[in-house]
């Protein structure tokens, strides 16, 4: 089966389209589905557009009509952890939509997406990739090592960091040190962004394997939209990087 990589802005696109071999093209949606080659692997690579309805729409395509197993997001986030840098990567072992639930009292009880506790009640929180795929992702990055991100990232000119935790998803571009704090406070959430829980809802709904690889573009708080202008395309440079690395073990 072909592997479905999903970015969602253009700058995460380009990394990997200009190496896409043999490359196809079929128009779906409104969308522009690429098949080909990277490296061994069969894929096939679609820009999606921002947000959680784009991404769920193109995930429903690359496995309904093209077969693909697993969907892959690879792209850029706004950091959530306060030990993380810009530059470091989270691999999801867990994706929450944070601006799913209940609105009572003017504040929302983040809830399981698609669920409500007086209607349909569970005690999941979140998707999570199916174990024996997130076993040999851990595996192949055990030894696996980014170039250093440079200093005027505000790092140390250190290798990033590759971190599995959990990423939260929503229809806001997070760009506030009260949420950015709130988030990963209440919801452990190391790494927010827009797309990669719905990838991952419309995946488990199809009984197939995802995965969701961010590198932290801007830390979500007051400076985000400047930092993620500045640092957005070298970023999602590395969360391609990691995906090629990735390919032999989907």
């Amino acid at each position: 089966m072909p592997v479905g990589i999903v970015c969602a802005i253009p700058q995460e696109f380009r990394h990997l389209e200009a190496e896409l071999a043999t490359a196809t093209s079929e128009v779906h949606g409104g969308r522009s589905f690429a098949r080909g080659r990277l490296g061994d692997r069969e894929v096939v690579l679609v820009e999606a557009g921002i947000g959680k309805v784009n991404a769920a729409a193109v995930t429903t395509l690359l496995v309904d009509r093209f077969g693909c197993d697993p969907v892959v997001l690879s792209g850029v986030a706004g950091g959530l952890d306060p030990t993380l840098h810009i530059g470091d990567v989270v691999v999801a072992e867990r994706a929450i939509q944070h601006d799913a639930g209940v609105m009572e009292h003017g504040r929302l009880a983040v809830y399981q997406a698609g669920h409500v506790p007086f209607f349909n009640p569970t005690d999941r929180l979140g998707f999570a990739p199916p174990p024996e795929l997130l076993a040999r992702v851990r595996d192949r990055l055990a030894d696996f090592t980014l170039p250093p991100f440079p200093r005027r990232a505000g790092g140390a000119e250190r290798p990033p960091r590759i971190v599995f935790g959990t990423v939260l998803t929503g229809d806001q571009y997070v760009h506030c040190e009260v949420t950015r704090e709130r988030l990963h406070r209440e919801l452990g959430g190391q790494a927010v962004e827009m797309e990669g829980a719905a990838l991952a809802q419309v995946c488990e709904a199809f009984g197939v394997g995802w995965l969701v690889i961010r590198a932290l573009s801007d830390l979500a708080g007051r400076d985000a939209r400047f930092d993620f202008a500045a640092f957005v395309d070298e970023v999602a440079r590395d969360a391609a990087a990691i995906l090629h690395h990735l390919l032999p073990v989907f």
